[in-house]
């Protein structure tokens, strides 16, 4: 019987999906200590097949989300360790080993996402960096032992923007995990490399629009305060303070030093950005930046209001 279950929700995911596959297969711990089970999830494409073929285990699911899958995937699981990763994630050679040496001092651990080796992402483009343990538990990497998450209950599916898309699931599951007592580490030697997708500013800057859901998150989870929000409240306390600073001057032309002065932090972060990309990139990354902190701002606002929940 395998001591690992390497569970992947897979939906449409023949693109990156035999990377997957292909790093779980090149894992350096012993073959009959882990299984591999690939829920696809109500895919269209050639999913299940490509999952068929590379030896996987594969389950159907029926299209209701990540969370869904994850937990089904459990379900029929016959390790005692259960590890989550996602279907356009490649761990490194030596993630299962890493992970386990963690678990040795831990009932769940979060392990390291960074982008494959040698890879550039631009300015908009989409991937995910995990360095240390910052309190979201990012199912691109994650390890619990079963007997904590049939305990918990598994991943509460409860925040859905739109259909195939979760927020807050894998958060939910490591802070329950934590207020049952379960011992929390992050073992930055367990490391997953996350695919990098292409994006444009347009969607960079639609993407923030999602913050919109974080004070109903953070409802449900207090402590992201803590982590996230400066002084309790404020996620982007630099534009904040530049926005006050731009009323104060639209106000009264008096206090435009004043006005200045608000604004400087975050013209400076600005600037830092655009210099990063150069002459020719620098501009626009400066104007999606501010466009992308405006949306978030007023996602936040509404998202405030919707969950009772203050955090600008």
């Amino acid at each position: 019987m395998p001591e690992v279950s390497v569970i992947v929700p897979a939906r449409d995911a023949t693109a990156t999906l035999q990377s997957t596959l292909d790093a779980l297969a090149g894992q350096s711990l012993a073959p009959d200590r882990f299984e591999v089970i690939v829920v696809d999830d109500a895919s269209i494409d050639g999913t299940a097949a490509l999952a068929r073929e590379a030896g996987a285990r594969v389950l159907s699911a029926s299209g209701k989300g990540p969370a869904a899958a994850r937990n089904a995937g459990a379900r029929v699981a016959s390790g005692e360790i259960l590890a989550f990763t996602d279907a356009d994630c490649a761990p490194a050679a030596g993630w299962l080993e890493a992970a386990l040496e963690a678990l040795r001092e831990a009932d769940l651990v979060q392990g390291a996402v960074r982008p494959p080796p040698g890879a550039a992402p631009g300015p908009f483009d989409r991937t995910l960096w995990v360095q240390a343990e910052h309190g979201l538990y990012e199912s691109a990497n994650l390890f619990v032992r079963r007997e904590v998450f049939d305990r918990l209950g598994g991943f509460e599916s409860w925040l859905r923007p739109r259909r195939g898309i979760e927020l807050g699931e894998d958060t939910l599951l490591g802070w329950s995990a934590h207020r049952a007592g379960a011992r929390v580490a992050f073992a930055p030697e367990a490391v997953v490399h996350h695919a990098v997708h292409p994006r444009s500013a347009a969607d960079y800057v639609a993407e923030r629009a999602r913050l919109r859901y974080f004070p109903a998150l953070v409802a449900r989870i207090p402590e992201l305060r803590d982590q996230f929000a400066y002084r309790r409240f404020f996620l982007s306390a630099a534009f904040d303070l530049a926005l006050v600073g731009l009323l104060v001057a639209l106000a009264c032309r008096r206090r435009r030093p004043l006005a200045l002065t608000l604004v400087a932090p975050y013209a400076a972060v600005l600037a830092s950005d655009a210099r990063r990309w150069g002459v020719r990139l620098g501009p626009r990354v400066a104007l999606a930046g501010v466009a992308a902190d405006g949306v978030g701002a007023a996602a936040l606002a509404c998202g405030s209001v919707e969950a009772r929940m203050m955090l600008l």
